[in-house]
Formats: structure tokens, sequence, C-alpha cells
């Protein structure tokens, strides 16, 4: 949440026997809607007023293999900021509703994804305890599409993402020269590997603790 977020309202809801949650956020600077299904097919309907924004989100929930739904207006008049952030945060909450307690799932996940001449690491643990590691040393490049995303704002929605979700996750950046290459195979990435740690395998949950 940002400093100039002072008043909000949020309701949450999680769906009774399936692995599924919806949520509504407003403040003075955004209002957004999110509903997720993690056992879904991959169906998307994202908008955000932020195009490129919309696109890595589309990416994320298709090769994810949830069904994702994002409404969000924002103040982009001042700029993208508040709505990339404000709508990272509200997914990382519904991913982590929908998750429940965990019980059989997979937990770890990782891999290597590459984008023509891009390569991103992405390795993720549903711990519980929110930490986020970013490699990424981009190369420098104008804002993409209209309204324009700030490509350093992908850090940003990816760390606000894993933070509010309670994921422990590292990305890195093997090589790459193409901003958009690079961005786009993170966020494919991080779908793939939700992925695979959201899969259910059993029935306990995957700690010695007992509880993640």
């Amino acid at each position: 949440m940002t400093s100039e977020s002072i008043s909000e309202s949020e309701l949450g809801s999680r769906s009774v026997g399936g692995r599924s949650a919806k949520r509504s956020r407003t403040t003075k600077e955004t209002s957004i809607e999110v509903s997720l299904d993690l056992d879904g097919s991959g169906v998307t309907d994202v908008s955000t007023g932020v195009p490129f924004f919309d696109h890595m989100l589309d990416q994320l929930g298709r090769h994810a293999g949830f069904d994702l739904t994002v409404k969000a207006v924002g103040d982009l008049e001042i700029d993208a900021h508040h709505t990339i952030e404000d709508t990272s945060i509200v997914l990382g909450e519904v991913f982590a509703e929908a998750l429940g307690d965990k019980a059989g799932v997979r937990r770890f996940a990782s891999g290597l994804y590459p984008l023509d001449e891009a390569l991103v690491e992405v390795a993720l643990d549903l711990s519980g305890r929110p930490y986020f590691e970013w490699h990424v040393d981009m190369p420098e490049a104008i804002p993409l599409g209209n309204p324009p995303f700030d490509p350093q704002m992908a850090e940003h929605a990816v760390g606000s993402f894993a933070t509010s979700a309670g994921i422990t996750l590292h990305v890195t950046l093997k090589r790459g020269r193409n901003v958009h290459h690079i961005i786009e195979a993170t966020f494919k990435g991080l779908a793939r590997s939700l992925r695979d740690a959201v899969r259910v395998e059993g029935s306990a949950i995957p700690s010695t603790k007992g509880t993640l």
C-alpha cells in the first residue's frame, strides 16, 4: 500500500470446497477487483488501463492455468505506478486466500524460461514467508505501450505480488537484450513456476512445522 492510500475498503471471499477467491479494494488512488481460480483452464479477462501490464497479467493467468479476472481503474493521469502496485498487491492477497492451508501442494518450483534471446531463472517457495530477490539488470529502454509501462515497474509488480502472497521468490536474468522479452519471460516463468508449486500431490501440509 502506498503512503498516499489513506482511506480504503477491502472485501474478500473464498469459495467453499474450491481453490478460488475474489477481492475488491478501493483507495483514493485506485479501485481494484480481482478474482482467481487456481484450478481453472487459463481463461483471463484483464483490464487495468495499462495495455502492457494487461498483456503480462494475461500471460500470468494463461501460462499458470489460472482463471483470472482483473478490473482496475486508477489515477493514470498521474502515472501508472499506483495502478500497477495496487493491482499486484490485491492479486497476491487473492492468490494467498485461494491457496488456503496449502495441504498437499508441491510448494517448491523453479526453472529456466526463455523468450528468444532472453533467459530468466525463477525459483519460488510457497513458504508463507514473504521474501523477494530480483537480479535483473535491464538495458535502458523507453516505456512500453500507451499509457506507458515503465520497465522499472516490473520489479515492483512482481515484488508486490510475492510479498502480499507470502511467497519466497528469486528472479535472475541469465541473459537478454530486449526489455520486452526479458519482462515477458519473467511473467511466463513466474506463471509456470506457480502452476507447478500449487499442484496437489498429496494431502499433508508440506512442512515439518505442520503449517505454512
